[in-house]
């Protein structure tokens, strides 16, 4: 069993809160003395307050720049990052 505390404020995880639970990614997005608020990208996207303190049965992986970047292309669309050009 892993805890919370291990991950680190910014970063991307795949991650199993229980151990036949499905792979879920998360983002730590805020970290305080005692708790990190989490962004769960399901369906719908979630947040919440964890302890850190508070148990996962597996850290898959940090996601790498890279793989966060594909990522968001397929999940925001390919277009959603592409500055629109000013009509002057």
């Amino acid at each position: 069993m892993y805890s919370y505390d291990l991950l680190e404020n910014g970063c991307y995880y795949l991650v199993k809160d229980k151990e036949n639970s499905p792979i879920e990614l998360i983002q730590v997005t805020v970290e305080t003395d005692h708790c990190l608020f989490i962004q769960r990208f399901d369906d719908p996207t979630k947040t919440e307050w964890k302890l850190k303190t508070d148990t996962l049965s597996d850290i898959i992986e940090c996601l790498s720049d890279e793989a966060v970047s594909q990522w968001e292309k397929q999940y925001y669309g390919e277009d959603a990052y592409q500055e629109e050009e000013d009509d002057e």
